[in-house]
C-alpha cells in the first residue's frame, strides 16, 4: 500500500534535508575560517602606526576581504602596472611597438630607482618591451618615463578607467619632487588595484590572450619584497610594489595551486610600511594554504589525486 501523498512528500523533504546537512555544516566551518581571516586583516591594519587599507580576493569563490579598500593612496612605483598594460594593449594595433628601440641618453635618464641611469650616454638602445621589463623587475624610473613619453598619460589613464579603476590616476612622471610637493601624486585605491589584478588573472583585458599572458609573465619575474617574504619561492606572484618616504603599496596576484588570490595593500603617514604588507601577505597565505588541496570536509589530499578523481589533468 502506497503512503499517503502528504506523508510521502514529508519523507522526501527529510531525505533531501539529510543530504543537505553535511554541506550546510561545512559552510559553517568555512564561515568561521573567513571570519578569523577578516579579523586578522582588520587587526593588522588597525595596528599600523600610519594609515593603511587592503583587499584580498579569493579567485575561486569571489569572496572579498576588505579593510578601508576604497581609500585613495599615493602609489609610488605600483602605478607602473597600468603603464605595462597600456604598452601591450597598444601593441595589438601597432605590431612593431614592442620592438621599437629608444637610445639611452642623458635626455631620457632619470634618477631614483633602477639601473639604466648609470649606463653611458648613447651607449645602448633598448626595445620598449625591454624597458617594460626594467620598469617591473628593477622599478626603473628611466624606463618608466620612456614608456610614459611613448604612450602618453591620457591613454594610460583612459585604460585604467575602461577597466573600471576610476580612482587610478597617473598624474606625473617618476622623480618629480616639485610636482610631489604640490600634491600632484599618482593615485589609486586597494579596490582599483585588485580589480586590475583580477582582470590580469582572467585575461579580461582589451588585448589578446598571448599579450595578457606576457604581461603576467613579466610581473611574475622573480623579485623580492614584503609581499614575497612569507610565500615560498616555488609559488609565482605577479606583483608590483611601490615605496616612497611614508608610503608603501603593492598590487599582487598569487598563483597558489588550486587557490589563487589577489591582494593589494596600501599605506601612508607611516614609517615601516613594508611591515603591514608582509603581515597581510603572511595572513593571506596562511588562510589560502588551508583551503588549497582540501576536500569539502577540510581533509588535505595531494592536488594530483584531486585532479585525477575529478577527471582533470595537467
Amino acid at each position: 500500500m502506497l503512503a499517503p501523498k502528504p506523508l510521502l512528500a514529508a519523507a522526501l523533504l527529510m531525505l533531501l534535508a539529510g543530504f543537505a546537512l553535511p554541506a550546510a555544516a561545512q559552510e559553517e566551518h568555512l564561515a568561521i575560517l573567513r571570519g578569523k581571516f577578516q579579523a586578522d586583516l582588520t587587526e593588522i591594519v588597525d595596528a599600523y602606526e600610519g594609515v593603511a587599507g587592503l583587499i584580498v580576493v579569493d579567485l575561486t569563490t569571489g569572496d572579498r576581504f576588505t579593510v578601508r579598500d576604497g581609500m585613495i593612496f599615493p602609489q609610488a612605483s605600483a602605478i607602473k602596472v597600468p603603464i605595462l598594460l597600456e604598452l601591450f594593449r597598444r601593441a595589438e594595433a601597432e605590431p612593431g611597438l614592442l620592438g621599437k628601440r629608444i637610445e639611452m641618453t642623458d635626455e631620457v635618464r632619470t634618477a631614483g630607482s633602477g639601473v639604466l641611469q648609470v649606463l653611458t650616454d648613447g651607449g645602448s638602445a633598448l626595445s620598449l618591451e625591454d624597458y617594460a621589463i626594467y620598469m617591473v623587475l628593477h622599478s626603473d624610473n628611466t624606463a618608466t618615463n620612456v614608456l610614459i613619453d611613448e604612450l602618453g598619460m591620457d591613454a594610460i589613464n583612459a585604460l585604467s578607467a575602461a577597466l573600471g579603476a576610476a580612482d587610478t590616476h597617473l598624474q606625473r612622471k617618476m622623480i618629480q619632487p616639485e610636482e610631489s610637493a604640490r600634491g600632484n601624486e599618482n593615485l589609486s585605491t586597494p579596490r582599483d588595484a585588485a580589480l586590475i589584478m583580477e582582470r590580469i588573472a582572467t585575461c579580461d583585458l582589451p588585448m589578446s590572450e598571448a599579450s595578457c599572458l606576457r604581461v603576467r609573465e613579466i610581473l611574475e619575474i622573480y623579485k623580492g619584497g614584503p609581499i614575497r617574504t612569507p610565500v615560498p619561492a616555488s609559488i609565482p606572484i605577479a606583483f608590483k610594489p611601490g615605496g616612497i618616504t611614508g608610503v608603501a603599496t603593492v598590487w599582487a596576484l598569487v598563483g597558489l595551486p588550486d587557490r589563487p588570490y589577489v591582494i593589494s595593500v596600501m599605506s601612508n603617514y607611516g614609517g615601516n610600511g613594508g611591515a603591514v604588507i608582509e603581515a597581510a601577505s603572511a595572513a593571506a597565505f596562511d588562510y589560502f594554504s588551508r583551503l588549497s588541496g582540501v576536500t569539502e570536509y577540510g581533509t588535505r589530499v595531494p592536488l594530483d589525486i584531486k585532479r585525477r578523481v575529478r577527471g582533470g589533468n595537467e
